[in-house]
């Protein structure tokens, strides 16, 4: 039986992958090769051979991926700081970025020293923040979501610990009302404007996460100004909100929290890239 060498099988997958306009194609071959073989991308420098069956699943996969069809909907899986999540069609994958906000968050709750708080998770998606902060605090972690497509996936990947909702975040937990330490989110925030297929978002994200996780408006800040007076409602005084934005709004999306009397130290917070991505604010105390 012919065997094929890993290394060539890279090689020839990472040319066509990078043929075809993708900024990674070793990176996205080397996770395709790995899952086929069901292995960590790390065994691959120990693997001497790939036999013709896998070698043709790894092709098939390749050819997808060269098409912009997403990595994680190839292996159903998406890394989220210490998580491993099932994502697919759906559902939006969860980004890098987003692990700075769950660490501001993190940050904010050991330096407030609160036992037991409470986090209330706006637009639970996947359930990667809700998920993140469960497993990395001791708080207690409430999560919302509308879409029904996103809730398989948020039900498959939350610990029993998490209380998951279906609904929408503008009625969310009228039994939380004035109880929450923090709320959380990482709402939808592209400009509608950008679904034009002119536009600069990348072909495995435009059509591929769902248009109501991307798309909030024609300024993308139509969220924020849905998010703002729910978590008036729902956190303690003294509490924080903290919600992730788009690179633009580094001056917009505070400015929607400054509108709001209940709310004071608005911050604007960077990311790894040193980009604006994330605002805080503390509910008023009296």
């Amino acid at each position: 039986m012919s065997v094929y060498r890993p290394a060539t099988l890279l090689r020839t997958a990472a040319d066509r992958l990078t043929a075809a306009g993708l900024p990674s194609g070793m990176a996205d071959a080397r996770i395709l090769l790995a899952h086929v073989l069901g292995v960590e991308t790390t065994a691959l420098a120990t693997t001497s051979s790939v036999d013709p069956t896998a070698a043709e699943k790894f092709r098939v996969l390749v050819q997808r991926r060269a098409s912009w069809e997403p990595v994680q909907h190839l292996t159903g899986v998406a890394y989220f700081r210490h998580e491993k999540l099932h994502v697919g069609p759906g559902v939006f994958i969860p980004r890098p970025e987003t692990e700075g906000l769950v660490q501001l968050v993190i940050d904010w709750l050991a330096d407030e020293g609160i036992a037991d708080p409470v986090v209330v998770d706006l637009g639970a998606g996947s359930g990667a923040i809700a998920c993140a902060l469960a497993r990395e605090t001791d708080a207690v972690v409430h999560a919302i979501e509308a879409s029904e497509d996103a809730l398989v996936y948020a039900r498959r990947n939350l610990p029993d610990s998490v209380d998951l909702r279906a609904g929408d975040w503008n009625d969310a937990f009228p039994d939380l009302d004035g109880a929450a330490d923090v709320v959380v989110s990482n709402p939808p925030y592209v400009p509608t404007r950008l679904a034009a297929r002119s536009t600069p978002l990348p072909r495995d994200v435009a059509g591929r996460d769902p248009d109501e996780a991307l798309f909030a408006g024609p300024d993308g800040l139509s969220c924020v100004r849905e998010i703002v007076p729910v978590a008036a409602r729902l956190l303690r005084p003294g509490g924080l909100l903290a919600v992730e934005h788009d690179e633009t709004h580094g001056a917009s999306a505070p400015a929607v929290v400054r509108k709001d009397a209940r709310f004071h130290q608005i911050d604007d917070h960077r990311d790894l890239t040193d980009r604006p991505r994330y605002l805080t604010a503390r509910r008023i105390t009296s």
